[in-house]
C-alpha cells in the first residue's frame, strides 16, 4: 500500500492572553490509501485541531504534512485548490453542517461552481452523488430542514464526496444520531469506501465504532500520539497505559471476561501548561519516577506497532 498522507512532526499552537496553547505537538502518522484511518482520545487531546490542520483550517506551526507525496503547506494557487477538492470532509453535527437557508441541490452545487465545473454537468453530478447515499432525486429541492437527522448527514456525505475526493475526514461523523441510524450510515460509509475507493481519516472517542470501522488506530493523549498499530492486536494487548484505561471503559458483553484496570487519576491537563515528562504520568497507575523528567521516547513493540512509553523503553 502507498502512503497518501504523512504526517511528520505537526505542531498546532495558539497563542492565547495567558502563554501558548499547544494543542498538537509532535504528530507523526502515515495513512495509506484506501484504508480507515482511526484517531482516538478523550476530548481535548487535540483529535479535531489536528484534523483541522490537515484539512488546512488551522496554521501549520511546526512540522511537514504530505498529501500523495506533495508538501501541503507548500501548496498556493491551483495546487491549493486541487488540494481542497481531493480532501474533504464529514463533521459530527448534520443540523449545523448545512445551511439552512439553501436547497440541498445548491449546497451540492456551490463546491461544483467554486471549482469551475461546467454548468451543464452540475445537475447531473448532484443528482448522482444523492444516489450514492440512497437519497432520490427529488431531495435536491428541499431544504434541509425537511430531513430527519440520518438523512441531513448523508447529505453532508453526499456534499463531502460531490467533487470526487481521495481522502475524506469523518470528525465524529455518527455521534449525533440515534443509536438505530448509527449502523445505517457506518454501513453507507463503508459501501462508498469499497465503491470509490477512499481512505478515511475517522476521528472518535468510541473505541467501538474504531474497532468495528478501522484498519488502523492512533492513540493521542494531550497533542502526541501515544500508540498506533492495526486495531486487531492493538485492542487486544494494549501497550499505554493510557489506551488501557480506553479499552477499560468500553462496555463489554460478556461481564466475566478479564478487564483491563481503569484506574486513573483525575482529568486531561491543560495545553496551556501540559505536564513535564510523559504528559500522562500525572494520571498514570504504573508511572515511573523517570515519567515526569523525560518523555519517553517512540519505540516498536511489534511489526507496525508503536508505543511512546518508559515500561517499553
Amino acid at each position: 500500500m502507498t502512503a497518501l498522507l504523512e504526517l511528520e512532526d505537526v505542531a498546532c499552537h495558539f497563542r492565547v492572553p495567558g502563554g501558548l496553547v499547544r494543542a498538537v505537538d509532535g504528530v507523526s502518522l502515515q495513512v495509506q490509501k484506501g484504508e480507515t484511518y482511526a484517531l482516538v482520545g478523550e476530548s481535548g487531546c487535540g483529535k479535531s485541531t489536528l484534523a483541522k490542520t490537515i484539512l488546512r483550517l488551522h496554521p501549520l506551526v511546526a512540522g511537514t504534512i504530505r498529501f500523495d507525496g506533495e508538501d501541503v503547506a507548500a501548496m498556493r494557487g491551483a495546487d491549493a485548490k486541487r488540494y481542497r477538492s481531493r480532501v474533504q470532509a464529514v463533521f459530527q453535527d448534520p443540523y449545523s453542517s448545512l445551511n439552512p437557508r439553501l436547497r440541498v441541490r445548491t449546497i451540492l452545487a456551490e463546491p461544483l461552481r467554486a471549482h469551475g465545473v461546467a454548468r451543464a454537468d452540475i445537475a447531473p453530478r448532484v443528482d448522482r452523488v444523492l444516489g450514492l447515499v440512497g437519497l432520490p432525486a427529488s431531495s435536491a429541492t428541499l431544504y434541509p430542514h425537511e430531513f430527519s437527522g440520518g438523512q441531513r448527514q448523508r447529505i453532508a456525505i453526499a456534499r463531502a464526496l460531490i467533487l470526487e475526493p481521495d481522502l475524506v475526514v469523518l470528525d465524529e461523523p455518527i455521534s449525533a444520531l440515534d443509536v438505530s441510524i448509527r449502523a445505517q450510515i457506518l454501513s453507507l460509509l463503508e459501501k462508498l469506501q469499497q465503491e470509490l475507493g477512499l481512505t478515511y481519516l475517522l476521528i472518535a472517542h468510541d473505541l467501538a465504532l474504531v474497532e468495528y470501522a478501522a484498519d488502523k488506530v492512533a492513540v493521542m493523549y494531550l497533542g502526541e500520539i501515544v500508540e498506533t498499530g492495526p486495531v486487531e492486536p492493538l485492542f487486544e494487548a494494549p501497550k499505554h497505559p493510557y489506551t488501557q484505561t480506553l479499552l477499560a471503559a468500553v462496555p463489554h458483553p460478556d461481564p466475566t471476561a478479564p478487564r483491563a484496570s481503569a484506574d486513573i487519576r483525575g482529568e486531561v491537563a491543560s495545553a496551556l501548561t501540559p505536564p513535564s515528562g510523559c504528559r500522562f504520568h500525572p494520571r498514570c497507575p504504573s508511572c515511573l519516577p523517570i515519567c515526569n523528567q523525560h518523555a519517553p521516547k517512540t519505540v516498536t513493540v511489534a511489526p507496525t506497532h508503536t508505543v511512546a512509553c518508559h515500561l517499553h523503553d
